[in-house]
């Protein structure tokens, strides 16, 4: 039996430094102009007034309430179109805001998954 040498592995230095992520911030959330508009104001007023200051998921009342879209905007919901607009709480429309984008993400990577 033939006896084999060892390979012998040497690392290079790359001169690279590791780097302190410990430093790195999230940048501050803007918001859509369209959402400080008139328009957007005045017809989030009128459903509000329509449909009083309740969460529609889960009728929570005494808290801000946000208007959102049902069909995201980013997906082509339309913008001024009052029954594209559902009244949620914080907690709802922040998990709502969030399945959606996993959604739109999804499809986004998998393009096979999306409407034909």
């Amino acid at each position: 039996m033939a006896t084999r040498k060892a390979a012998v592995l040497r690392c290079i230095n790359s001169g690279l430094t590791a780097l302190d992520t410990s430093i790195a911030r999230v940048p501050p959330k803007t918001t859509d102009g369209f959402y400080l508009s008139k328009e957007w104001r005045a017809l989030l007023a009128s459903v509000i007034k329509q449909r009083g200051r309740v969460c529609e998921r889960c009728g929570r009342t005494g808290c801000r309430i946000f208007g959102d879209h049902i069909h995201e905007l980013k997906d082509g919901g339309a913008r001024l179109d009052s029954k594209n607009i559902m009244l949620l709480c914080g907690s709802c429309h922040s998990t709502k805001t969030v399945r959606a984008r996993i959604i739109r993400n999804q499809r986004i990577a998998t393009p096979s998954l999306t409407k034909e």
